[in-house]
Order: C-alpha cells, then sequence, then structure tokens
C-alpha cells in the first residue's frame, strides 16, 4: 500500500491548479482559439479535467515582455498531476505565443 503523499510524489495524485497566461496580441483569432484548446487538450490528455477557461481578453501591461506592450489575457482551471503541470510549463515556457504564464497549485 502506498501512502497519499508517496502517490503524490510519484505523479498519481490530481490535484487543482489555476493557470493564467498572457499571450501576444498579435496573433490571429484562430491562433488564440487554437493556443487556448492546446491547454485544455494537454490537461485531458494526461487525465485531468479542466472545469473553467475564462477569456479576460487584451490589457495593457505594466512593462513592456517581449517588446509588447498589450497581452490577451486568459484564465484555466483545472485538475492534473503534478508530473503534468511540470510538462505543462515547460510547454508554455517555449511557446512563442504565449508571454508569460503563472501556474499555481490551489489548497484544497
Amino acid at each position: 500500500m502506498v501512502s497519499e503523499e508517496v502517490a503524490t510524489e510519484l505523479g498519481g495524485g490530481l490535484r487543482d491548479y489555476e493557470l493564467t497566461v498572457i499571450i501576444n496580441p498579435e496573433i490571429t483569432e484562430d491562433k488564440l482559439e487554437a493556443r487556448i484548446n492546446s491547454i485544455s487538450q494537454f490537461v485531458s490528455e494526461r487525465g485531468g479535467t479542466v472545469s473553467e477557461v475564462q477569456r479576460w481578453g487584451k490589457k495593457r501591461l505594466a512593462y513592456p515582455i517581449k517588446q509588447s506592450l498589450e497581452g490577451i489575457y486568459a484564465l484555466a482551471r483545472f485538475t492534473l498531476r503534478p508530473a503534468s503541470g511540470k510538462e505543462l510549463e515547460a510547454d508554455l515556457r517555449i511557446s512563442e505565443e504565449v508571454l508569460r504564464h503563472l501556474l499555481i497549485r490551489l489548497d484544497s
């Protein structure tokens, strides 16, 4: 029998997460939807469930990021294994469309 803590370390337990992304405002609407859907698909493929996706729209940034003064904000809430969260962050980090992201584990 494996304790819950050990199972979580091995990536066995699902955790609640909240992801905020800032996407380059110069991409087309189709690419924006594709990027947001790819995040949902990533979560679903790894056994997680997306509970909510909010599109906050274009907002002015406090400071320039990758030479952009504005960004398109989106928020997603989902459950996912901790090991898959690291994979998701790596995917977002290398994406050219994503200016910034913040993945937060919610305490249940």
